[in-house]
């Protein structure tokens, strides 16, 4: 904290229960008048004597007086990789062997007003000399404790590359004219620099003062969240992508512009799509890009999610649609390069949005069960896929990849499989043209389902919904197996990699029970 008072000091900072009777930790600061007549920060660690989840920070002093408190700050000291997150959320993340992390955000990068924007250089340096704003998309004011610095450290404590969506010169509500956009053009640049510049560079030297001299791995910039049908979006998206290409050709640009809207004189490394629909249109949606154009540039699903009724706060038929989708995308993935899920946290305090994949309060934290299928996706980066058809049925989406795991050096044949249908399915999984064979043993079952479709996960049932793993007992190239309804099923089939393995074609014949 800081403090300031041109009085005699002697304040007693405590942790206690939420009434205040019961003290968990205590910490007094004395100080003759005079002493804090300037500005100081005060920092110190509470180990608290017992377990409290609904407690408070209480300042009480017993003199009469001034005193002025300014960014006063209580946090956990064992944080994910030391870098103030907190560790269970992180590890979540961490969990989901994510490839990428998108940030700051969509709209709250715009902002309803310009005012209000995202901007990333009053977000770096000192906590306590920047300025924070209002975010008026979701109505909070945040202190940009979570700044540009800090995203990129996550992105970095992750392994996942950044992703940094850049404003434009655009709000929901306001834009910049292109002929006046040269200063937004020189932010973005010098936002590079300050994650990819020398320490001897104006802006990397404020990074390497954070205690970062080494450069963030920052090659991916979109420009803007979705607003290509803005009167100058184009206009500016050049400027912006002629600058940046200028300094740093290596950085992959996206555009907010569909396929039909990018050329050589309006080019563009990838483009955003969002899909925001109902569960019944997102499995539909499992075959939306087979048959597009293969050539680039490629497509990132920067946001996806099933909203609606049947969304609920987290559903099991949300889970199983967006797992549809996915499997699209994976089958897809020579157009596809990248995905991600929005919105990725909520506080269940303050819920502007739903569903979301990670909830948290305080204390506690839960998956939804799409959080929960994306787990079946996380082995799929850099893995290889195979052609695979379905026969005879259309309630079910399903793909075929073989993965090593990195923990015992295994190769697997991985089939991921939705049934979207309210009936079981008999499905008969025959796999051609694979020279190393399938192992008796150490194949692996793995399924999501519940016994409802509006099932969700809570506080109080945060394993409603979750995976569950068995062995296949009789895996091989031809096999029978059972599809739940309503389900998404993996098997992962251990393969015997003695011997150099050719691509595998894997066929499917579905017959639903009676």
């Amino acid at each position: 904290m800081y403090i300031r008072s041109s009085d005699e000091v002697d304040l007693t900072v405590s942790l206690t229960s939420s009434d205040g009777l019961q003290n968990l930790a205590a910490y007094t600061i004395t100080a003759n008048k005079g002493d804090f007549a300037e500005w100081r920060k005060v920092e110190f660690d509470l180990q608290s004597s017992e377990r409290n989840t609904n407690s408070r920070l209480q300042l009480t002093t017993t003199k009469n007086g001034i005193i002025w408190f300014d960014q006063v700050s209580v946090m956990p000291s064992d944080t994910y990789k030391g870098h103030s997150f907190r560790k269970d959320l992180a590890s979540m993340l961490a969990n989901l062997k994510p490839r990428f992390l998108k940030f700051p955000g969509g709209d709250y990068v715009m902002g309803n007003y310009l005012l209000n924007a995202f901007r990333w250089s009053e977000t770096v340096g000192p906590w306590e000399e920047r300025p924070g704003h209002f975010n008026d998309v979701w109505g909070y004011w945040t202190d940009d404790g979570l700044g540009f610095f800090e995203f990129l450290q996550l992105a970095e404590d992750l392994g996942a590359c950044p992703v940094w969506v850049v404003n434009d010169g655009a709000s929901r509500n306001e834009q910049v004219p292109s002929a006046t956009i040269a200063a937004f053009v020189k932010d973005v640049v010098n936002g590079i620099e300050f994650a990819r510049g020398g320490p001897e560079t104006t802006w990397g030297s404020v990074r390497a003062a954070m205690g970062h001299p080494e450069p963030f791995q920052l090659y991916y910039i979109s420009i803007g969240n979705q607003e290509c049908s803005m009167q100058y979006y184009k206009e500016k998206y050049m400027k912006f992508y002629s600058a940046i290409k200028a300094s740093y050709p290596d950085i992959k640009i996206i555009s907010s512009c569909d396929r039909s809207s990018i050329s050589p004189v309006n080019p563009a490394d990838l483009y955003d799509v969002h899909v925001y629909t109902s569960s019944g249109d997102m499995f539909s949606k499992t075959r939306m890009f087979d048959n597009i154009p293969r050539s680039e540039p490629k497509v990132f699903v920067s946001e996806y999610a099933v909203t609606g009724n049947d969304a609920g706060r987290g559903t099991l038929v949300a889970a199983l649609a967006e797992a549809a989708f996915l499997i699209g995308l994976e089958r897809n993935s020579d157009v596809v390069d990248m995905a991600s899920c929005a919105p990725l946290f909520v506080n269940d305090n303050d819920r502007r949005f739903n569903p979301d994949a990670i909830v948290f309060n305080s204390w506690q934290h839960y998956g939804c069960p799409n959080y929960w299928m994306l787990h079946f996706f996380k082995d799929s980066s850099g893995a290889t896929l195979h052609p695979s058809t379905i026969q005879n049925y259309d309630q079910v989406a399903a793909s075929a990849i073989t993965w090593e795991n990195s923990n015992d050096g295994n190769t697997y044949l991985k089939i991921k499989v939705v049934n979207f249908g309210n009936k079981a399915v008999n499905l008969n999984v025959s796999v051609t043209g694979l020279e190393n064979g399938i192992q008796t043993f150490g194949s692996i079952k793995t399924v999501l389902t519940s016994g409802w479709l509006q099932d969700e996960n809570s506080f109080q049932q945060p394993d409603k919904v979750v995976p569950a793993a068995r062995p296949i007992t009789n895996a091989g190239e031809q096999m029978g197996v059972v599809l739940d309804p309503y389900s998404l099923t993996s098997f992962d089939l251990l393969l015997d990699t003695t011997s150099t393995s050719k691509h595998p074609q894997f066929h499917s014949i579905l017959h639903p029970s009676m």
